[in-house]
Parts: structure tokens; C-alpha cells; sequence
């Protein structure tokens, strides 16, 4: 499996051509197209680490994790309420503003 990977990395252009005045959105496109043109190969990597007996548990740990989150997307992180109550006073400025038909009443009940 090395050597595919080998033989793939030696086709992989060196740096990215320098240009005089290209946007940087024309630049952003041309690195994230670059880097997708990689993701086989990366991905093979990572597998190669997770499966490796002589990898490290931590090394193992960490490709098994870059794996799934590619493949699943990250997992969601819950939301930490302080005990200044900030979030609900966000949740309560958001119907304010985004709902405000429907923040009138819901405010009464809450304030009663």
C-alpha cells in the first residue's frame, strides 16, 4: 500500500504556480482544488495509521477519528449554559428580533 501511495505523491505537483494579481477567492479555489485532489491518497494514509499495528494508540485514535468525521461530519458539540443565563437572554433577543409577531405573546406568558 506504500508504494501506491509512493506513486501518487510523485505526480503531485511540488507548490502552487505564482501568479501576479489573482483574488484571493481564485486563490482559496485553487488551494481547496488542490487539496481535494489529494483526498484519496490522504484517505488511504489515514486508513494505513488506523490499521498499523506499529502506529502509536494515539496515532491510531486520531485517523479512526479523521476518518468518521469526513465520512459522518463532526459530532455536534452541546451548547454550555452559564449561570448568567446568556443564552437564554440570546434565545429571548432572537424572538425579539427574528419573530417579533410571535415574541409578544410568548413574552407575557414569561413575564407573568
Amino acid at each position: 500500500m506504500s508504494e501506491e501511495i509512493e506513486g501518487e505523491l510523485e505526480h503531485a505537483p511540488a507548490r502552487l504556480p505564482v501568479r501576479g494579481k489573482t483574488t484571493r477567492a481564485r486563490t482559496l479555489t485553487e488551494i481547496r482544488s488542490l487539496a481535494r485532489s489529494h483526498t484519496r491518497t490522504a484517505l488511504r494514509v489515514l486508513v494505513g495509521v488506523m490499521r498499523s499495528e506499529d502506529a502509536t494508540p494515539a496515532a491510531r485514535v486520531s485517523a479512526a477519528n479523521a476518518i468518521l468525521d469526513r465520512g459522518w461530519g463532526k459530532a455536534a458539540q452541546p451548547v454550555e449554559n452559564g449561570e448568567d443565563g446568556m443564552l437564554e437572554l440570546i434565545q429571548r433577543i432572537e424572538r425579539v428580533i427574528v419573530h417579533p409577531a410571535s415574541s409578544s405573546s410568548a413574552d407575557a406568558v414569561h413575564d407573568a
